[in-house]
C-alpha cells in the first residue's frame, strides 16, 4: 500500500454543519424557503456553487454563491471544531512514508477556507475538488486523476470515505475501499455497497493500517 486517500467532509473534518448553515442561509436568503439537512444531502454531488446554481429559483445566482462562501467562511470556527486524532493520524501515515490525497467533490474556494482553518495545509501530496472534474463521485474521474498524479496503480491505493458515493467510485476505480463512521455528521449512515474494510473509530484504522508499515 503506496497511498491513501481521504474524502474531506464527513471524513476528515466535521464540515457538514458549516455547509447546511451556508446553504440554508442562503436558500434563506434568497429563495425565502426553508431547507431540511436531508433535503441538502439529496443535492450532493456537484460543488457548493453549482449545487445553488442548479437549485436556486432566484435569478442572482452568482450574487447567492458569494453569500454562501461568506457564511461558510464566517461561520467556520463556529461549526467545524479541530480534531486533534485526524491531525494526529494524517502525521503519523506521512512519516511513515505513505502518499496522501484527497478526492472531495467540494469546491477548491471551500476546501481551500477549511484547510487553512484547520491548520492541514501542506500536508497532502495532491488534492482535487470537484472543480478539477467533469463529473461528480460516484464517477471514479477524480480517484482516477489522483492515481495517475501520484504514480500509483489501484491495488497500490486506499479511498477512504463516509458516502455511498465514495465507496462506489473507490471500487469502480479498483482501490482499496475503507468506509468510515468517525466523525459525529457523516453523509451515509449505512452503506448500500459494502466497503472493503469499516471502522467507526480512528483508533481501529490506525491498528489495521499497521499491516503495512
Amino acid at each position: 500500500m503506496k497511498a491513501i486517500i481521504f474524502d474531506f467532509d464527513g471524513t476528515l473534518a466535521d464540515t457538514l454543519p458549516v455547509c447546511f448553515e451556508g446553504f440554508q442561509k442562503t436558500f434563506e436568503e434568497y429563495d425565502h424557503r426553508s431547507l431540511t439537512e436531508e433535503e441538502i444531502v439529496e443535492m450532493f454531488g456537484p460543488t457548493e456553487a453549482d449545487i445553488i446554481r442548479q437549485n436556486l429559483k432566484h435569478d442572482k445566482k452568482e450574487e447567492a454563491v458569494e453569500w454562501y462562501f461568506h457564511v461558510y467562511e464566517t461561520q467556520h470556527e463556529a461549526f467545524v471544531p479541530r480534531n486533534s486524532e485526524i491531525e494526529v493520524l494524517l502525521k503519523d501515515l506521512k512519516e511513515k512514508g505513505f502518499k496522501l490525497g484527497m478526492v472531495t467533490g467540494k469546491a477548491r474556494r471551500s476546501l481551500d477556507i477549511s484547510l487553512q482553518k484547520l491548520e492541514m495545509e501542506g500536508i497532502f501530496d495532491l488534492t482535487i475538488t470537484g472543480d478539477d472534474v467533469q463529473v461528480a463521485k460516484p464517477d471514479p474521474e477524480g480517484l482516477n486523476k489522483a492515481l495517475h498524479r501520484l504514480e500509483v496503480h489501484p491495488d497500490e491505493a486506499m479511498f477512504i470515505g463516509d458516502s455511498n458515493a465514495d465507496i462506489q467510485a473507490g471500487k469502480e476505480a479498483g482501490v482499496t475501499t475503507v468506509g468510515v463512521h468517525w466523525l459525529e455528521h457523516v453523509q451515509t449512515k449505512e452503506f448500500n455497497l459494502e466497503p472493503d474494510q469499516y471502522f467507526e473509530s480512528i483508533k481501529e484504522f490506525k491498528e489495521w493500517i499497521k499491516k503495512w508499515y
